[in-house]
């Protein structure tokens, strides 16, 4: 290949709705790839397949407010690879959505569900809305109108939605009964995270934070660490967050530190992550709370501790607090929550980083669960699943851990290698049609 179809080969990896001197979101993810690049062999001439979200829909979203007013919101719904399997992935609904940010997101679905080896493509959607400025009818209305503009790419076979921030049963419930609505059928394989009573699976809720918390054991013993007396910080105290604080401290170790969007507080001989878990039900956040003493937020990064769990939004670990973090062990709950340059910063201090490819396919692994009862109608015991997701995920952190081992690299670029061979030697073994 000429150098200048090269240099055009690669200007085309931009896409023309994105800004290329600020890609977002969507920047950083590619940026992981070219570094995966040179571990790929073969495959690597399908590289571009990764670049290149397969679909993306943008829809309009008009409303009938209560006060009689129409609103009208951004809604995405992206595709990002497909060759695995359907596509899978969640759906958040937050003031700051963006394009860029639900492609990434995508894509990182698509790389974490082959990285833990579930049948599933990558997909992801969003609304660009504030939902705590939205009464219950005119949030239902909002879910049953995207759903709606989106149903003609969802479906069971096709791609199956799930709950993401901001989102939770009662959405999915919604989805659901519009998608079987329009169907003239139900449809309970459609979105998984549902109530129990919908088709929704037992142990789906904790997924996430249990999926964290395995992993982090596991990193932890690799590691030479004892979790009786672990130091943990957790950002992020909600359904990721709070159920893998919840559990390390079940299993002897002391949450000191915790973040959200209402402050940050700390304890050096450990916070009772119950009480907390009540406040943060009664009252929203952490913020507030009398078992623990505030802190600023920039305090918290440079808090010491054995194990911290970024749970929260993506890109909170940067340049600018990489250097402050005083850790052993990063277990990432989030999406995306470290930016590459804190990588190579995190990498130089010796900061075992567990990427959220793996780490945070908790949730992923037992929608897959889920999905698989839907379509059966035999339902497994909460301990079954349990069983069934420690299991899957071990397997997939010991996968990991070896490619990087092998390789000398990064957990994040192992995870990648691992993912991105899976992906692109479907690819290649289906072929391009026609």
């Amino acid at each position: 290949m000429s150098s200048q179809l090269q240099s055009a080969t690669s200007a085309q990896s931009i896409p023309s709705y994105l800004h290329a001197d600020d890609l977002g979101p969507w920047g950083n993810y590619l940026r992981q790839v070219d570094r995966v690049a040179p571990y790929l062999g073969s495959s690597s001439r399908w590289l571009e397949t990764l670049k290149r979200p397969k679909r993306i829909l943008i829809v309009d979203v008009p409303i009938e407010l209560d006060n009689g007013t129409v609103a009208h919101f951004e809604g995405y719904r992206v595709q990002h690879n497909v060759s695995r399997g359907p596509g899978k992935g969640g759906v958040r609904y937050h003031q700051d959505v963006t394009l860029s940010e639900v492609m990434a997101l995508s894509a990182w679905m698509s790389v974490k569900n082959a990285a833990v080896n579930v049948p599933y493509g990558g997909a992801k959607g969003g609304i660009r809305v504030d939902p705590r400025t939205l009464s219950r009818g005119e949030l239902e209305r909002v879910t049953r109108r995207y759903t709606s503009e989106i149903g003609i790419i969802i479906g069971p076979n096709t791609d199956i939605p799930a709950p993401d921030v901001n989102t939770n049963e009662q959405i999915m419930a919604w989805m659901m009964d519009t998608y079987s609505m329009n169907q003239g059928q139900t449809a309970t394989g459609v979105v998984t995270g549902k109530p129990i009573t919908l088709g929704g699976s037992l142990g789906r809720r904790e997924a996430t934070g249990r999926g964290v918390f395995v992993v982090g054991t596991e990193a932890a013993r690799r590691v030479g660490l004892d979790i009786k007396g672990a130091r943990i910080a957790v950002q992020g105290f909600g359904n990721v967050g709070g159920i893998a604080a919840r559990l390390f401290e079940e299993a002897g170790a002391k949450v000191i530190a915790v973040q959200d969007h209402t402050g940050a507080i700390h304890k050096s001989s450990g916070i009772d992550t119950h009480a907390l878990l009540q406040h943060v039900g009664n009252t929203g956040g952490v913020g507030g709370f009398a078992g623990a003493d505030p802190v600023a937020n920039d305090e918290f990064w440079m808090i010491e501790s054995d194990i911290l769990i970024p749970a929260a939004l993506e890109n909170q670990i940067t340049e600018k607090n990489a250097a402050k973090i005083r850790t052993k062990i990063i277990v990432e709950g989030a999406n995306g929550p470290t930016t590459t340059a804190a990588d190579d910063i995190l990498h130089d201090k010796g900061v075992l980083v567990i990427p959220d490819v793996v780490a945070n396919a908790g949730g992923v692994t037992v929608s897959y669960f889920e999905w698989v009862q839907d379509f059966s109608s035999f339902f497994w015991t909460e301990d079954e699943i349990n069983q069934r997701l420690e299991r899957v995920m071990r397997e997939a952190f010991n996968a990991v851990w070896q490619v990087a081992s092998e390789n000398k690299v990064s957990m994040r670029t192992a995870a990648f290698i691992v993912a991105c061979k899976r992906i692109l030697m479907a690819r290649e073994m289906r072929g391009l049609y026609p």
